[in-house]
């Protein structure tokens, strides 16, 4: 049975999930469950919770997003949350999802496969080699879930948007103490003010979505190597 939540919030964004969408959210789910038993992909293990805190959580971006189709990368997805139930919910964006930890990877690419998701693909490189390729400057937006730091997340991930796309991280009550911490980071990434957007979801922590719009290109400097950077903030 699809979780009444998963269609409310898709309405927020002038969405109608169909019944094959539904079925998928709960596909995907299925398969997140079944490889979590061999590796570490969620700490998660309620079912009803995973609705709300996987599927629930990923579409809150929904109305952040262009109407119209675009591309959208996803650094270090881990499990895919946001970017699986997002290609889900709009199969006119192409999805790419980075993560570099080459069995989680192989799990995307399977989910992926098994799902039917033609928009979506997957890298297993770093955040950092994405942001140097020629995929750089190329998405229209970019999403990040528990990946890191502020400033390190506007690091790897402003690099890899146009100027106009926007940066959109998922991140929890420590927001406030790491901002300070990012200005030289945004300063060389090219971005705007970021701004906090609240989220309010049924059992669940502290939540808030930093909106960080791309105004001019980012510094050459940027992203800087893994071994550059070794847990430095610029």
């Amino acid at each position: 049975m699809p979780h009444p939540l998963w269609n409310t919030l898709a309405q927020k964004a002038d969405l109608q999930l169909s019944p094959e969408q539904l079925a998928l959210f709960d596909r995907y789910l299925d398969l997140l469950e079944e490889a979590n038993l061999t590796m570490n992909l969620t700490r998660i293990v309620n079912r009803t919770h995973a609705e709300v805190a996987h599927i629930g959580d990923a579409l809150t971006l929904l109305p952040f997003l262009p109407k119209a189709a675009h591309r959208l990368v996803d650094i270090g997805s881990g499990g895919g949350v946001p970017g699986i139930p997002l290609a889900i919910a709009r199969p006119d964006v192409g999805v790419l999802l980075v993560e570099s930890t080459q069995k989680k990877a192989a799990f995307l690419t399977r989910v992926a496969t098994e799902l039917k998701l033609e928009n979506v693909s997957v890298s297993a490189w770093r955040a950092e080699e994405v942001g140097n390729s020629n995929s750089r400057e190329s998405f229209d937006i970019v999403t990040a879930r528990a990946v890191g730091e502020l400033a390190f997340l506007v690091e790897w991930c402003m690099p890899l948007v146009k100027t106009g796309g926007k940066m959109l991280a998922m991140k929890g009550a420590k927001i406030h103490e790491e901002l300070p911490r990012a200005g030289k980071a945004l300063s060389l990434s090219g971005a705007g003010k970021p701004i906090i957007h609240p989220v309010e979801l049924p059992d669940t922590s502290h939540h808030v979505i930093v909106e960080i719009v791309k105004t001019s290109t980012t510094h050459h400097r940027l992203p800087r190597t893994a071994s550059d950077a070794k847990g430095k903030i610029l």
